[in-house]
């Protein structure tokens, strides 16, 4: 996936300001008007080619972060807002997309509603929660709210079985906790502690706002972060949930509860709607054995208190609106936002994720440029051809693994624009008359959704982004990468008046030949063609691939963002090989492009040259230090400034283009330099 953090960067090179003059304004932006020319391009790349915007753009206090993916979510958040409002304004017929998303908007946006039912809808299930005496009722309760797509302890899901790609699976994961990872439960530098002393404070808030009496029960918050610390301490690290082979433990049903009885998992199964299959993927199996003794060791109060905890927090948005600002408070010290995000915002994000393709079915009818589709379709066979001839060209891969290689290449499936098929969201009852009951609604209408697809053949044309989703991913279990319509906004101007060399930095490397590459890097090269885990790698050339990991582990791990917050080069290995692949299939298409072959030189600025700004440029962001340190503790991604120095560093081509030689701060020897494809 590019990114969950930084969403597709989608090219506005005037985030100044958008005129119609673009030709004008993209020469502007290549010469100078995201430079910093006060810092040397051999030095520090991302400063150069995006510290001037940087510097004129401070981030908005509502935000965690700005930059060139932000200010495009900023425009289509308007867009989605206009749809919304539009389908608000028509009664359209029951079931229809008009209908379901204008009477989710009323209801959001109906705030005096929502202060006076306050958690009227949730009393049933906050009634069942507190009758809770023993283990019994609480497992009866646990899967009562994952029969309604509530999660909490831990993770179930339905997805492809990783070794029979073609067959829907069953998958139980570890989860249950509040924080984001396991590792805001041990840390211990100051920032982590105060989040952690926070976090009981913030669980203390929530139950009190409820009708909870905390003054009688002081340690709720405490005994709530004792609990989720027990959860945290059996969890796999980050680097251990890499290994899918490791996290790919088939067993049969039967043989679920008499592992883990405490669970009485045929039971759970049976009543949550879990059909047609004899056995489930365990992901971490040693995490469900200690959650058995776990659960018997903690009082029924406790585990009362951290469901209702849990319940409240997970519809804090659609609660009256003490609820909501004071996730905000908590929230704001993960994310350093100084301000809570507008309602209409908030709203059109909980829109999408309760219906998000049906947005999308009336996004792409008013926003969509099939010119532009075409033009990026031509774009990524370039890039699959250059690769074919880099895998051929490899001196370090053998003859059997570079033929296997070539027929997964070959059959990788690209998707672009919007699904084919629509989802039928006709079944989801929405009305005006609640925003937390349409919520619910929602919740389980997905659950059912996704439970119905057992038994029944994995549908490799379902998108898992929608169309108006500014991101892009590569699936190993359908082999396939994947550009929603939103990849081809560009505010402001018409396609066609981009400038080739820099959207082949900016488009082809940056995304395309990134996420192509996916299919390749540490996890994605374990399946074959068809999308099974599978080793179809000789053992040498394994030991190969490793050991080029091993040197791009070596160099993430060495920059610190934040101080005291260094890169997990492990963690963020299957990304940082994306990169760097993409940069290097990308130069080679490139090279065959007639943009390279024209070598029109644009305000000084060479081919070449642009094409390194065009890919620096798609990762123009500034991020605050609070939400830096959580993207370097949970995200498998690493922050922008050394998505573009790091890999730049091991470019050939960048060393030629912009001179960079011994001495500069950007110079790596030719022997300690990553090559991978």
């Amino acid at each position: 996936m590019f990114n969950k953090v930084f969403p597709i960067a989608i090219i506005c090179s005037l985030l100044l300001s958008c005129n119609n003059n673009s030709k004008t304004q993209v020469k502007a932006y290549v010469a100078a008007a995201n430079l910093d020319t006060t810092v040397k391009s051999s030095n520090d790349f991302f400063e150069y080619a995006n510290g001037g915007w940087i510097k004129k753009n401070p981030i908005p206090a509502d935000q965690n972060g700005w930059g060139i993916g932000y200010v495009v979510n900023e425009e289509n958040q308007r867009r989605l807002k206009t749809i919304s409002e539009e389908a608000a304004k028509n009664e359209g017929a029951k079931g229809s997309a008009s209908q379901m998303i204008g009477d989710f908007w009323m209801a959001a946006m109906d705030t005096a509603t929502i202060e006076k039912e306050g958690t009227k809808r949730l009393q049933p299930w906050l009634d069942t929660i507190n009758s809770i005496q023993t283990i019994n009722s609480f497992m009866e309760t646990i899967t009562q709210l994952y029969d309604n797509g509530i999660d909490n302890l831990f993770d179930a899901a339905v997805g492809p079985d990783d070794k029979y790609s073609d067959l829907e699976a069953y998958k139980l994961w570890q989860g249950g906790l509040g924080l984001p990872d396991r590792e805001y439960y041990f840390k211990t530098d100051s920032s982590t502690i105060n989040i952690r002393n926070e976090y009981v404070r913030h669980i203390t808030k929530i139950l009190e706002l409820s009708g909870t009496d905390t003054a009688k029960t002081k340690n709720i918050g405490t005994s709530i972060l004792a609990f989720e610390t027990k959860l945290a301490k059996v969890s796999r690290t980050r680097e251990q949930l890499r290994d899918p082979y490791a996290n790919y433990n088939k067993i049969a049903i039967n043989d679920l509860s008499k592992k883990y009885p405490v669970m009485n998992w045929e039971k759970f199964l049976s009543a949550t709607g879990v059909k047609h299959i004899d056995s489930v993927i365990v992901g971490q199996p040693e995490f469900f054995a200690a959650l058995d003794g776990i659960l018997k060791s903690t009082p029924a109060p406790v585990l009362k208190n951290y469901l209702r905890f849990h319940l409240l927090e997970h519809y804090a948005d659609a609660l009256p609106n003490a609820y909501g600002i004071e996730n905000f408070n908590f929230n704001k010290l993960l994310s350093g936002a100084k301000e809570r995000k507008p309602r209409w915002k908030r709203v059109v994000n909980s829109e999408q994720d309760a219906m998000g393709e049906l947005l999308g079915q009336l996004y792409v009818k008013q926003y969509f440029n099939d010119s532009a589709k075409q033009r990026y379709i031509k774009m990524v066979e370039a890039i699959r051809d250059a690769y074919k001839e880099r895998i051929q060209n490899l001196t370090w891969m053998s003859d059997s693994t570079k033929e296997k290689a070539l027929i997964k290449l070959a059959a990788i499936k690209k998707k672009i624009g919007f699904p084919d098929k629509w989802k039928d969201f006709s079944g989801m009852d929405i009305s005006k008359e609640s925003y937390l009951q349409n919520q619910m609604n929602a919740d389980k209408w997905w659950y059912d959704f996704k439970i119905n697809k057992l038994g029944k053949p994995v549908n490799k044309d379902e998108w898992d982004m929608f169309p108006q989703t500014y991101n892009a991913y590569y699936d190993p279990s359908n082999n396939e990468i994947v550009f929603p319509a939103a990849a081809f906004i560009v505010p402001g101007y018409e396609d066609a008046e981009l400038d080739d060399a820099t959207m082949w930095g900016y488009v082809g490397a940056s995304y395309i030949g990134h996420e192509i590459t996916h299919g390749f890097d540490d996890q994605g090269r374990l399946y074959d063609d068809k999308g099974n885990l599978h080793n179809w790698w000789t053992k040498e050339d394994s030991l190969q691939f490793t050991k080029r990991g091993e040197g791009i582990i070596k160099q993430f791990n060495a920059f610190e963002p934040v101080p005291g917050y260094h890169i997990n080069g492990e963690v963020t290995q299957g990304e940082n090989i994306a990169d760097l692949g993409g940069l290097e299939i990308g130069l080679t298409a490139f090279e065959k492009s007639k943009a390279f072959k024209d070598n029109k030189v644009i305000d000084g600025f060479t081919p070449m040259q642009r094409f390194f700004l065009g890919y620096a440029l798609s990762w123009l962001y500034e991020t605050r230090d609070e939400s830096l340190k959580t993207q370097l503790l949970t995200d498998p991604h690493a922050p922008a400034k050394s998505r573009v120095n790091g890999p730049f560093v091991n470019i050939d081509e960048f060393y030629k283009a912009f001179n960079v030689k011994p001495g500069d701060e950007m110079y790596v020897p030719d022997s300690s330099r990553v090559k991978i494809w």
